[in-house]
Formats: C-alpha cells, sequence, structure tokens
C-alpha cells in the first residue's frame, strides 16, 4: 500500500487573496507548470478570487482558466474543498479525502479532471449551487486543480495543488461576534503574560483589534502591552490563541488584566467597519516580595524590641522589689523597725 503526502499550496491562494493582486498563480517543478486564473466574465476581468453573495436556493456559475507552461501533457484533478486557518494565521483548504460541508460540497467543477497540453489552456467552468436551507452568514473555500505524481525516491504518491480562493456570503441575518475566553495572566516579577483564546461565535468572517492592559486596585498603576498584532480573519466557528507580554507590571499585591477586542468585519467590497468592542477580565496576584519581606523583618524587629524592653523592665523592678525587701528585713534585725 502507497502512502499519500500532500504538498499544498493554499499558501499561494491566501497570498493573492490578501494582497489583492490580479493574475496568475503558478506552481513548477521540472518539466511541470501549470497556472490557473479567474475567468473574465460577467464579474470582472481582473479578479484574484471569487466573492459571491448568494441568497439560499441560488446559484452560480463562473469559470477558472488552466494554462499549461510545461513540456508535457498536464493531467489536472479539479475539486473543491472547505477553507481553514492554519496555526500560522493562512487560509488553507481540505484535502480531497477530507468532508467539506460548505463550498466544498456546494461548488462542482464541470469535469473532475482535464488534460491540457503544453502551451494550451482550457476555461474550467464549475457551479456553486446553494441549498435553499444553507445558514446565512459567511464561508470560505477554494476550487483547485491537483497533481498526483509517484516519488520513486520515497515510494510515495505527492500531490501538488493549485487554487482560487472562494468566497461566499449567504444572505440572510448576519450575526458577526467575536468573544474572549480563557483568559489568564501570571506575574514574574516585574513582567507578565496575558494569555487569552478569541472565538469567532457569529455567522461572519472577522478579524480584531486587540489591546490589552494591568492596573493595580480601583484601576490605579495602569500599565499597557502596547501594539498587539491582530489575529487573522477567523470563519464562522474558528478560534485563535494569543499570548501577549506585558512589561512593567505594578506591584500592587492583586492586578487585573484587561482583553479588549474592536472585531473589524469587511463587506463584499472590501469596506471594514469597526464593531463594539468586547472586554474581558482576569486577576492575579503580584506581591512585592522584596518590599515585604523588608516590611516583615521591620515588623518583626519592632515586636522583638517590645519584649526585650518589657524583659529588661520586668527585671529591673524585680531587683529594685529585692532591695527593698533586704533593706526592710535589715532593719527589723537591726531593731529600727517594730514589726
Amino acid at each position: 500500500m502507497q502512502l499519500r503526502r500532500s504538498a499544498v499550496f493554499a499558501a499561494v491562494i491566501g497570498l493573492l487573496a490578501a494582497a489583492g493582486i490580479a493574475g496568475p498563480a503558478h506552481a513548477e517543478e521540472g518539466d511541470v507548470a501549470w497556472t490557473v486564473r479567474t475567468a473574465a466574465n460577467s464579474y470582472g476581468s481582473d479578479r484574484s478570487s471569487y466573492s459571491y453573495a448568494v441568497n439560499p436556493g441560488g446559484q452560480v456559475k463562473d469559470a477558472m482558466v488552466v494554462a499549461n507552461r510545461g513540456k508535457n501533457t498536464l493531467n489536472l484533478a479539479v475539486y473543491a474543498g472547505d477553507g481553514f486557518t492554519t496555526s500560522t494565521g493562512q487560509l488553507d483548504l481540505l484535502t480531497k479525502d477530507k468532508k467539506s460541508v460548505g463550498i466544498g460540497a456546494w461548488l462542482h467543477a464541470g469535469a473532475p479532471t482535464v488534460a491540457i497540453q503544453p502551451g494550451q489552456s482550457a476555461e474550467i467552468p464549475f457551479t456553486l449551487d446553494i441549498p435553499a436551507n444553507a445558514t446565512p452568514g459567511d464561508y470560505a473555500g477554494g476550487v483547485v486543480t491537483a497533481l498526483t505524481q509517484p516519488d520513486a525516491g520515497q515510494g510515495i504518491n505527492v500531490e501538488r495543488r493549485l487554487g482560487i480562493q472562494v468566497k461566499l456570503r449567504v444572505g440572510g441575518d448576519l450575526h458577526p461576534a467575536l468573544v474572549v475566553e480563557n483568559l489568564g495572566v501570571d506575574v514574574d516579577g516585574g513582567d507578565a503574560t496575558v494569555t487569552y483564546t478569541i472565538h469567532n461565535t457569529g455567522n461572519a468572517i472577522l478579524s480584531a483589534e486587540q489591546r490589552v492592559s494591568l492596573a493595580g486596585p480601583f484601576g490605579m498603576l495602569r500599565t499597557d502591552a502596547g501594539a498587539v498584532k491582530a489575529p487573522p480573519q477567523l470563519l464562522p466557528g474558528e478560534t485563535w490563541k494569543v499570548s501577549v507580554p506585558v512589561h512593567g507590571v505594578p506591584k500592587a499585591f492583586r492586578v487585573t488584566a484587561t482583553a479588549t477586542l474592536t472585531p473589524r468585519l469587511t463587506d463584499a467590497s472590501g469596506s471594514t467597519t469597526s464593531l463594539a468592542a468586547v472586554t474581558a477580565e482576569a486577576g492575579a496576584w503580584a506581591v512585592p516580595w522584596g518590599w515585604l519581606i523588608g516590611v516583615l523583618v521591620a515588623v518583626a524587629a519592632l515586636v522583638a524590641a517590645f519584649f526585650l524592653v518589657r524583659r529588661l523592665r520586668a527585671r529591673g523592678k524585680a531587683r529594685q522589689d529585692e532591695r527593698v525587701r533586704k533593706a526592710v528585713e535589715e532593719a527589723i534585725q537591726a531593731g529600727g523597725v517594730t514589726a
């Protein structure tokens, strides 16, 4: 049985969409080279990716152009996959063997494979059918061309993929929402690390502006973390872990960490809107041990001095009482005092 390894070109998809660069994406290795680009039609002639707004039950027909830049006939599989955000913040696509439930399940190419002669290109039509019961909101995925080749040296099949991102907004009520979960703070001397998870609980793709600060009791001695890198655009249901260092933590016994997110929603035209901020707080001990130890030593010294004075006074009184007793006894014995 042969193993299967995928060399994924989803990074190319993400770069094209993020940079807004119109033009073909390309893959090249040895005598095999091909490019993909959006077809010129009523949707536009210089698109870097596909973006649609469709109501449930609607349909989109579009096409992708694939060009063979190599020296041999190119035999490619064509399919779609749902998108997801990787741990590096890039958009990737599920492979063909993984089950898609959104764009990857709704987008169908005109043919599952295409053969292109050297120097030639082919326009591959596809249809995007939105189910009548599709949940309103944002979806991300891609249409992919894939070449599978054997690697004799390693005894495996290698799949190379090249595709174009597809973004879809299904009509209906849009409920964008981000929440901060599992907020925690770890204080070590004058530094602290604030950690939390951003959870996209709504039905829209969102990024956010982030602010993190620490403060002592009653909001005093506030320290800001400074600029915090924005998270990637998160698809509905996705989470993103954040770790923020904060320096110059106030020695205030008890500090409170505050994380504030301002969600950023991008519409189909590319315009971005800031939504209402969400905030979460968590507390931690920030004991000034050096100062506290100094106070404890001082208190211990005062207590010791107090008891020492009491002891010395008690000894002095005891000696005085003894002198008086002896004087009385001597007077009695001398007959100077009548008992």
